[in-house]
């Protein structure tokens, strides 16, 4: 971990000019302080009184200065932290659902909330110091070698000290930090995981086996936070021990030199007064970085998912299809001008040795429904996203480009929101008439579900089979002219299943392209052509 990562400026360019701010005030802090002990040594050594209007100015000053610093370093952290996590919601949002369906989600929420919060130490306390342990001790090195070469001398000498075991000890801290992220990213995904899966824990009588692998969990993140705790205070100790050792040494030098007559008085003060100045900056902000090392962490996680490439489309040949599309605004049923070619597509996934899928090739007409089919982690899920453009294919080509407006889609696992059965409905189609939610819900065999049933979050309180259809009738409410469904009757009896199928048959009747991605036998036989990945041939039904 960096002091100061120009990724962080480069994010976050709207607290350049309050960080400027700071090292415009870190210079003047630095001239006050000089000054002062100027003031201090003379008022001491000559004994006078003259220069007491002109040091109480000088504190006042600091003081001043010290208020619009903490104000400068406040508002860099607001814009920093405001600007850094919209841009990472933004990206995570540009890189697609095939990208975040690989991450942990509440990994994410964490470094989107608390890890972005804890940069906020940095930018108040980290940052000022940072700048201050950069201006004041080479200026008052300057000084004190101007005024006493050899006192200046010692302390060029051992000034390096500090921060060369500093940087020591920060990149020990450093990987303390980063292992107590994980820790607490995997604990916040497991307790998620089983806050959300608990009722059916509860079912099987597993809740209570929870609790120890939750309490295993927490005391690995207790052992990560122990250790860096144990750290920050020896490296405190041993910051304090090399600068108290230093000053230490300046003082007896320099009042052995003023015992010998060697040393005038007024200097030897300057330099007493001044040599802990050289070493304060640099202790405080070896103290801050163990406070804002879980915030340095979380800055370089954020980092990596800001620089991860975003899929702009998959590899096409030609242009999208020139005639109108049917929105879910339009009368009528949306229609593909087909048929979309997939040819050779093949994706390689890191970690596996075989690509999933492998040289791909069917068509999808217009007017038919095709099914996808083949054993599990054959790339059925990843053929679907290549098709609409959220995966980049390593080989292999789709025709023509599809565009979000001609897709209604249904993943695997699809996504619900906190509020009512019709709310999600209407995601695609936030306006959408009553009338067309209910015709939607219908058309989804969701006959057994009203409306207004309110749905918790990741569609708490529906079943696996109710979150589904609820999804299709999404998919469906919209109009698009291309389905793309990953299969779209798990879970459902064969009675709901077949009122799916029926309205998927009037969907390609109707002059759409459907492509199913199912292994049950009912819909492979309601498919008009079917194209198995596991044998990469085309059968027709």
């Amino acid at each position: 971990m960096r002091p100061l990562d120009p990724r962080l400026l480069r994010y976050a360019r709207r607290a350049v000019v309050p960080i400027a701010a700071l090292a415009a005030l870190g210079t003047v802090a630095a001239g006050l302080i000089i000054v002062q002990a100027g003031l201090l040594a003379t008022a001491i050594a000559w004994r006078t009184t003259a220069v007491l209007i002109p040091l109480a100015l000088v504190l006042g000053a600091r003081a001043l200065v010290a208020w619009a610093s903490e104000a400068a370093a406040s508002r860099a952290s607001a814009a920093a932290t405001s600007q850094l996590r919209r841009r990472l919601l933004s990206h995570v949002i540009r890189l697609g659902p095939a990208w975040r369906r690989e991450r942990k989600t509440a990994e994410l929420a964490e470094l989107a909330t608390r890890g972005i919060d804890a940069l906020d130490g940095y930018f108040t306390g980290y940052l000022p110091k940072l700048i201050l342990a950069v201006v004041v001790p080479l200026a008052v090195l300057v000084t004190i070698t101007v005024a006493d070469p050899l006192s200046g001398a010692v302390v060029a000498a051992t000034l390096p000290l500090v921060p060369l075991f500093g940087a020591l000890i920060g990149m020990a801290t450093g990987r303390y930090a980063r292992e107590r992220w994980r820790a607490l990213g995997t604990l916040a995904h497991h307790f998620l995981d089983v806050v959300t899966g608990l009722p059916t824990l509860k079912i099987f009588g597993r809740a209570a086996a929870q609790r120890e692998q939750i309490a295993k969990v927490t005391d690995s993140y207790r052992k990560a936070t122990m250790a860096a705790l144990r750290l920050a205070f020896l490296s405190s100790f041993a910051l304090e021990l090399i600068a108290t050792m230093s000053v230490a040494l300046v003082a007896t030098e320099t009042g052995l030199r003023l015992a010998y007559g060697h040393l005038d008085l007024r200097t030897a003060l300057l330099v007493l007064i001044l040599a802990p100045e050289a070493y304060l900056p640099l202790r405080a902000v070896g103290a801050q970085f163990h406070a804002t090392a879980d915030g340095l962490a979380a800055a370089e996680q954020a980092f990596g998912v800001l620089e991860s490439p975003v899929l702009d489309s998959p590899v096409l040949d030609s242009p999208a299809p020139s005639l109108p599309v049917i929105t879910a605004r339009s009368a009528g049923t949306a229609r593909w001008d087909g048929p979309i070619e997939v040819t050779g597509v093949t994706v390689r996934h890191d970690g596996r040795p075989d690509p999933a899928p492998g040289e791909a090739t069917l068509a999808v007409p217009a007017g038919q429904i095709t099914v996808v089919t083949g054993p599990s982690g054959c790339g059925k899920s990843t053929l679907l996203e290549v098709i609409r453009g959220a995966r980049q294919p390593s080989s292999g080509t789709v025709t023509p480009r599809l565009e979000a407006a001609d897709i209604g889609w249904l993943p695997q696992d699809p996504t619900l929101f906190t509020g009512t059965v019709a709310a999600n409905i209407r995601l695609g189609w936030p306006d959408a008439p009553d009338a067309a939610v209910a015709e939607a819900a219908r058309q989804a065999a969701l006959d057994d579900v009203p409306l207004d049933t309110p749905v918790g979050e990741r569609g708490g309180g529906l079943s696996a089979g109710q979150r589904r259809r609820v999804a299709l009738a999404r998919a469906l409410l919209v109009r698009r002219p291309v389905l793309l469904l990953d299969e779209p009757t798990a879970g459902l009896d064969a009675e709901r299943e077949a009122a799916v199928l029926r309205t998927l048959r009037g969907y390609a009747d109707a002059g759409g392209a459907v492509l199913v991605v199912a292994h049950r036998p009912a819909v492979i036989a309601a498919a008009d052509a079917v194209a198995d990945l596991g044998t990469r041939e085309r059968v027709l039904a």
